[in-house]
């Protein structure tokens, strides 16, 4: 389902009873209907009716409850500049997760993973990761563009099981693995800013980070979010010895990792204003 049919059947969402909601395509449609109505309309009013009072927020730049959520629609609303392409979205039990294009938020656009939890037809808890946009990677490759269609549905539970087990043994563990296990050596298309396609192009990259006594570790992979061929991980680590949260989207195909999107954020601070429930 693209993104404008989740638009046009978002209208479908008041008459339906709320256990519908398990069901993915109502549960993204909610979700986008909440997007466009609050954020996207500046509408501070309309925020009741699609978040939970106590929402649990895991930016560090807001606290917990509704009207901290009010007062980011206020705010977005009154910068007049606010814009949002939804790229992607997966919708895995009460979880969805959009990968994002955002303006307004600054001079330079953002690129970011929201992950929203519905429960009782509210949305009830928010985590996210954002980086400023960066210009294309030595393949050519932006940050949002590649696939975008959700295939192989009965596949789910094997390609995140695939995934995680990719994240554990290789970036957690730091076993010597056989990539080819996990990454098509023939096809896997890259779209982290600093890295090509292929096998080749992640060695490249890691060799480089390495002969500049960089290091990036993987410590805990908090969620593993699927729906069919396409699978986002929250995990935490370092890279460079600072404490930093990965966010990873992977296309699966026949079983193995055919392209790869991220953002790599650091972790929030000690003084962290408003980062009650933590990052994750």
């Amino acid at each position: 389902m693209t993104l404008n049919q989740l638009f046009a059947s978002a209208a479908i969402v008041a008459t339906l009873p709320l256990t519908a909601l398990a069901d993915s395509a109502v549960t993204k449609a909610f979700v986008l209907e909440a997007l466009k109505n609050t954020l996207l309309a500046g509408d501070v009013a309309a925020v009741d009716q699609y978040f939970a009072t106590d929402i649990t927020q895991h930016n560090e730049m807001f606290a917990n409850g509704i009207d901290a959520q009010k007062g980011v629609v206020g705010f977005l609303a009154g910068n007049g500049n606010f814009k949002a392409d939804y790229v992607r979205m997966i919708a895995d039990g009460d979880i969805v997760a959009v990968h994002a294009r955002y303006e307004g938020f600054g001079e330079t656009p953002m690129i970011g993973f929201d992950v929203f939890r519905v429960e009782d037809g509210k949305i009830v808890e928010h985590w996210d990761n954002l980086i400023p946009e960066q210009p294309a990677n030595p393949s050519g490759r932006s940050q949002i563009d590649g696939a975008t269609a959700i295939t192989d549905l009965d596949q789910t539970a094997a390609n995140k099981a695939k995934v995680k087990e990719f994240i554990t043994r290789a970036l957690i563990n730091q076993e010597q693995v056989d990539f080819t296990q996990y990454i098509n050596p023939a096809n896997y298309a890259q779209h982290n800013p600093m890295v090509a396609d292929g096998l080749d192009g992640f060695g490249a990259f890691m060799a480089e980070m390495a002969a500049q006594g960089i290091s990036m570790e993987y410590t805990d992979v908090h969620q593993v979010i699927g729906e069919g061929n396409f699978v986002l991980t929250l995990s935490e680590g370092a890279l460079g010895g600072e404490p930093t949260a990965f966010y990873d989207l992977f296309r699966v195909e026949d079983g193995l990792i055919v392209e790869h999107w991220d953002v790599i954020a650091p972790m929030p601070g000690e003084g962290a204003a408003h980062n009650e429930a933590g990052k994750f």
